[in-house]
């Protein structure tokens, strides 16, 4: 409103983005596929590999449906959205949230940093299995509070869990991988140059 009400001609530029901004924002309301192709666009744009991105993208529609089912049986809070979803990670890699970062050498004073956007394929694979799990726990047990949900994260991570380490002694593997997408992208774009 404030851009909007300024009457200089230099504004205009702005508004007229601000304006297209709204328009593409209500269209992705309207159909939500235009918004994933915009987030699949803006990986693109950062250089991550095409397969990577189907994997995150699908990622993210486990999640939505995991947390979609959380707030149905009550889960509002978002530091309980986030201590269940550190109980998957826990559970499915046998490290919190906050190490899996360290390890990824993510720089803690950028909170909205995504570690997903940092995971390696199999991490990608295995978090996902972890949070698929978690939903069929949580409507196999019909869970109704924070601790029934709790208790469904912990049963969902830890199959999840035991399917990584047996990836990891069939395949003499480690899942947890310093290895950084983020890295990856930023070395590519320097050989290109």
């Amino acid at each position: 409103r404030l851009i909007q009400s300024v009457p200089s001609q230099k504004a205009e530029p702005f508004k007229r983005w601000l304006a297209q901004v709204g328009y593409e924002r209500i269209q992705e309301i309207e159909n939500p596929e235009l918004a994933q192709d915009r987030a699949k666009e803006y990986y693109e744009l950062k250089g991550y590999p095409k397969d990577w991105i189907d994997k995150r993208l699908r990622g993210i529609a486990v999640r939505q449906e995991l947390t979609d089912e959380w707030k149905k049986r009550g889960i509002e809070e978002q530091k309980d959205f986030a201590i269940l979803t550190n109980e998957i990670s826990q559970s499915t890699f046998g490290i919190p949230i906050k190490k899996h970062k360290e390890i990824k050498d993510m720089d803690p004073k950028f909170k909205n940093q995504n570690l997903r956007d940092h995971m390696t394929d199999l991490e990608l694979i295995f978090s996902m299995l972890g949070e698929r799990l978690t939903t069929e726990a949580t409507r196999k047990r019909d869970a109704q509070s924070f601790p029934e949900s709790l208790d469904a994260a912990k049963e969902g991570g830890t199959v999840a869990g035991r399917a990584r380490k047996d990836a990891e002694k069939t395949f003499g593997i480690k899942v947890v991988s310093p290895e950084n997408y983020s890295g990856l992208t930023k070395k590519k774009k320097l050989e290109k140059k």
